[in-house]
């Protein structure tokens, strides 16, 4: 059995993998309306990516005889500036992402739950991950810049995105 508290802060992090997808759906929404159907498609992915975080740690917490208590999903925000900007809101995220998953990982340990600390590492790793690749695309922005043939290029790369399985 899962401890009330761990419990809580897992149902927290569920929602926040919610939100993050919602906030990808409109990035990559905005990012279509820019004319940018290739970062769109890559954000497409990217909030598929977090529904399947959510479902993993759902999974989980269930496995444990937990209680998943879904919360309210706030709306993201429907503006973002250009692409370069969406990207560089979607690293701040990933960052706070990752403080959000460092906590709970410290939570766990502190509450001696051990399957926890042991599944909270996938989520440790993938952070890793997931901070590395956008910031390889906002690096990749910031040199082509939002003008001329290179974001059009970035963009067409970004549409052969394919899902990965968890």
């Amino acid at each position: 059995m899962i401890s009330r508290t761990m419990q809580d802060a897992l149902n927290l992090q569920i929602n926040m993998e919610q939100y993050s997808a919602q906030l990808y759906l409109a990035m990559g929404a905005h990012c279509d309306a820019l004319g940018f159907k290739g970062f769109a498609h890559w954000l497409r992915i990217q909030a598929g990516e977090e529904t399947a975080h959510a479902l993993k740690l759902m999974d989980f917490l269930l496995d444990r005889r937990g209680k998943v208590e879904l919360g309210k999903i706030a709306a993201p925000p429907q503006s973002f500036g250009g692409v370069i900007q969406v990207f560089e809101q979607t690293l701040l995220h990933e960052e706070g992402i990752t403080h959000k998953i460092n906590s709970l990982f410290a939570l766990s340990r502190t509450e001696l739950d051990y399957a926890s600390e042991i599944a909270l590492q996938w989520y440790v790793t993938e952070q890793v991950e997931e901070e590395a690749n956008v910031g390889q695309i906002v690096d990749q922005l910031r040199a082509i810049g939002d003008q001329g043939g290179g974001i059009w290029y970035l963009d067409s790369r970004m549409g052969k995105r394919t899902a990965r399985t968890a």
